[in-house]
C-alpha cells in the first residue's frame, strides 16, 4: 500500500481523532499541516471524483468558506478559480482529508476510512 498522506489541523479534535485511529489501527501515514500545506490540485481533484462532488471535500461551515461567500459564488466558479483559493487557504478543505494512491476522502468516518484503507 503507497503512504496515505493525512492533510490534517492541528486544532481540529476530528483529526486528532482521526490521528488516533490510524495509530491504533498500525496504519502508516504521512501528517501534512493543511493551513501551511494545502492539497495539490490532483488529490483535490481525487477527492472531488472519490466523495461526489467540489462541495463534498469542502469546509462549508468555516469561518473561511462564510466570509469568502462561497456558498453564493460555488457555482460560478471555473475549478482553476476554487483551487487558487484553496492554495491562499487550506482550511477551505474538509479535514481531515486523507489521499491514499486512488482515493481521498474528506472528514472522518471511521467505517468508511477502514473500507477504503484495507
Amino acid at each position: 500500500m503507497a503512504e496515505l498522506h493525512v492533510y490534517i489541523y492541528s486544532a481540529c479534535s476530528t483529526c486528532r481523532k482521526a490521528l488516533r485511529w490510524l495509530r491504533d489501527n498500525g496504519v502508516p501515514f504521512r501528517e501534512i499541516p493543511i493551513r501551511e500545506t494545502p492539497p495539490s490540485p490532483d488529490a483535490l481533484r481525487l477527492g472531488i471524483t472519490t466523495c461526489g462532488g467540489l462541495r463534498r471535500i469542502l469546509n462549508t461551515s468555516s469561518r473561511d468558506y462564510r466570509d469568502l461567500g462561497l456558498k453564493d459564488r460555488l457555482d460560478s466558479m471555473s475549478e482553476a478559480d476554487v483551487f487558487a483559493l484553496i492554495r491562499e487557504n487550506g482550511n477551505l478543505v474538509k479535514r481531515p482529508f486523507l489521499v491514499g494512491e486512488s482515493f481521498a476522502l474528506a472528514g472522518f468516518k471511521p467505517d468508511e476510512w477502514s473500507r477504503r484503507i484495507r
